[in-house]
């Protein structure tokens, strides 16, 4: 069961209702900065892990009058369409609430996620980096940890994405083998507490180097984690080694 910590509170709340019903998640990003577009990011692989675990979502976008271009971004990003809260006259009897907003943002109820803001080195920096590498790199560090895109941050971002796509594509020519449980635990322990991507992303590295898992469950777990992750690990696959 997923956990997040309620910023209002300090502590663990369901992500999920108890009763099998809806979660509303609604996206407070006032502008179209690296900061609102890390909210916006966090706030998808929210409502991936909630699908991943079988609970129905309903995703919003509160924005403000650069709404246009943060959803252009975003879409950039990999990441999947918010409704307009604009738009929904009222609520279809959700269960849970969940508001996720920058550090000291509003919410009108139910339970709110802070996210720490990203600072680009340089103004241009993020249009300028490819937006896979910018998603990792953003995903690198815990949503309540703010987030400095240096060089060396994105290019280690870049090094780790090529590696990856580089060794999905040859793990794939091998016989396709199960997730091993015992790695599908630990995923699951690492996202379900308070959406620790972080924790998922050693996980993958430990499932990389692992010299006693064949190369057929290395592949079907990475493709198993990108679901959550969204950074198309699987692009590759078919392309000359």
């Amino acid at each position: 069961m997923l956990r997040i910590i309620d910023a209002r509170t300090g502590e663990p709340v369901d992500a999920a209702p108890a009763r099998r019903g809806l979660t509303r998640v609604e996206v407070h990003a006032p502008g179209s900065d690296t900061t609102d577009l890390r909210v916006l990011l966090v706030a998808d692989v929210l409502v991936r892990t909630l699908e991943l675990g079988g609970t129905p979502v309903w995703a919003l976008l509160t924005g403000g009058r650069r709404q246009a271009e943060l959803r252009a971004r975003a879409t950039a990003l990999g990441i999947r369409p918010f409704e307009d809260s604009t738009d929904v006259s009222a609520g279809l009897g959700e269960a849970q609430v969940i508001h996720v907003t920058g550090e000291g943002g509003a919410a009108a109820d139910g339970v709110r996620m802070d996210v720490a803001p990203a600072h680009p080195e340089h103004p241009g920096t993020p249009d300028d980096t490819d937006p896979a590498v910018l998603r990792l790199a953003l995903l690198a560090r815990h949503h309540d940890t703010p987030v400095r895109l240096e060089a060396a941050v994105l290019e280690e971002a870049r090094a780790t994405l090529a590696r990856w796509r580089g060794a999905v594509a040859r793990w794939a020519r091998s016989p396709s083998r199960p997730v091993p449980d015992e790695v599908r635990g630990r995923l699951r322990d690492a996202w379900e507490d308070d959406l620790d991507v972080p924790r998922v992303l050693d996980v993958l590295r430990q499932v990389e180097t692992d010299p006693d898992l064949p190369d057929g469950a290395r592949f079907e777990t990475y493709a198993y984690v990108d679901r959550l992750l969204g950074l198309d690990l699987t692009r590759d696959l078919g392309s000359p080694s």
